[in-house]
């Protein structure tokens, strides 16, 4: 098992210094298990956060790549598989907010937001801008390393979907969403607006037609981590995601409710490139 001495910090944008050791024998077993370790992008300009993330997450068999930009994460995934992306929200050149919102209308890979930033605002931004979960620093490794094995967990547990990374636009019973626009145009030509939420709910349907989504499900998509699986709240998206798409509440076509299940996209789904 790990140790770990918390120090205390001295400067805002610190990261909780560690001192650990681990069970090698944990770590092996855990390496000889997977073949292929889920690799982690780490973005962050602090050099020091980088490499102590690095080392911590390598240790339980993580494949990690550590960059200092926006410039250097677009070149990490354009190298290969990326399975998660840990990123920092003030960086230079375009933030953290902006890189997470260009790269959710590209891919559908998980992202977890750091920031020295305490504003409950940069949290529901950053949500709303299409990241998975959101950590304040400084933090514990331990919360982090829990985080990206539950958000991993999660994404595997869901249905296996269209994979529209290189799609531009989805086109469903005469409506189009514009991944790259984050836009919804009506069969009339209408742009409709969306909200963060609403275009998320409806990207994540989009994504697995006619395949029943339980609240469960949803929610670990559409919500942070402490959403319970029980919120309500995911009902309230539905109903005002139909109210959008003109679909009749009573008798919806669209985005039809299971009984007992969850909800299910029911029309045909066409990917544009």
């Amino acid at each position: 098992m790990a140790r770990f001495v918390s120090q205390p910090c001295t400067r805002p944008d610190c990261y909780t210094a560690i001192q650990f050791s681990a069970d090698r024998r944990a770590v092996t077993s855990y390496t000889e298990a997977n073949t292929t370790p889920d690799h982690v992008l780490v973005v962050d300009d602090d050099a020091e956060i980088r490499g102590l993330l690095q080392e911590y997450l390598q240790k339980f068999g993580y494949r990690v790549t550590a960059v200092a930009d926006g410039r250097g994460m677009w070149a990490s995934l354009e190298a290969g598989r990326v399975d998660i992306v840990v990123l920092d929200l003030m960086l230079p050149g375009d933030d953290g907010l902006t890189l997470c919102r260009t790269l959710r209308a590209r891919s559908e890979v998980p992202v977890i937001m750091l920031t020295a930033r305490g504003e409950e605002t940069d949290r529901i931004v950053g949500l709303e801008m299409g990241a998975d979960d959101y950590l304040r620093k400084p933090f514990n490794p331990r919360e982090l390393l829990a985080r990206v094995k539950s958000i991993l967990r999660r994404a595997r547990s869901l249905p296996e979907n269209l994979r529209p990374e290189e799609a531009r636009a989805l086109r469903f019973a005469g409506w189009t969403l514009d991944l790259a626009e984050r836009n919804l145009l009506s069969p009339e030509g209408v742009v409709v607006a969306l909200s963060g939420t609403e275009y998320r709910l409806l990207r994540t349907f989009l994504a697995h037609p006619n395949r029943v989504l339980n609240r469960d499900q949803l929610i670990d998509l559409m919500l942070s981590r402490d959403a319970s699986p029980f919120d309500r709240s995911i009902d309230v998206q539905v109903s005002r995601l139909r109210h959008r798409l003109g679909d009749d509440a009573k008798e919806p076509v669209i985005v039809k409710t299971v009984r007992g299940e969850g909800y299910v996209l029911s029309v045909p789904v066409e990917v544009q490139k």
